[in-house]
């Protein structure tokens, strides 16, 4: 019987770090609200979003 919660506590694990990573990758390509300011070679860049 101790095998079996083990195998149920590596596959909770694995759940709980795929939706960790799910959510970062979603938060990084989550385009930001507001006024974006970029400075770079081409100069200062304002955009409104």
């Amino acid at each position: 019987m101790d095998s079996r919660n083990i195998l149920y506590a590596v596959v909770g694990a694995l759940v709980i770090a795929v939706a960790v990573l799910g959510y970062k990758v979603y938060q990084d390509n989550k385009k930001p609200e507001g006024l974006q300011i970029n400075v770079g070679p081409g100069g200062v860049k304002i955009e409104s979003k």
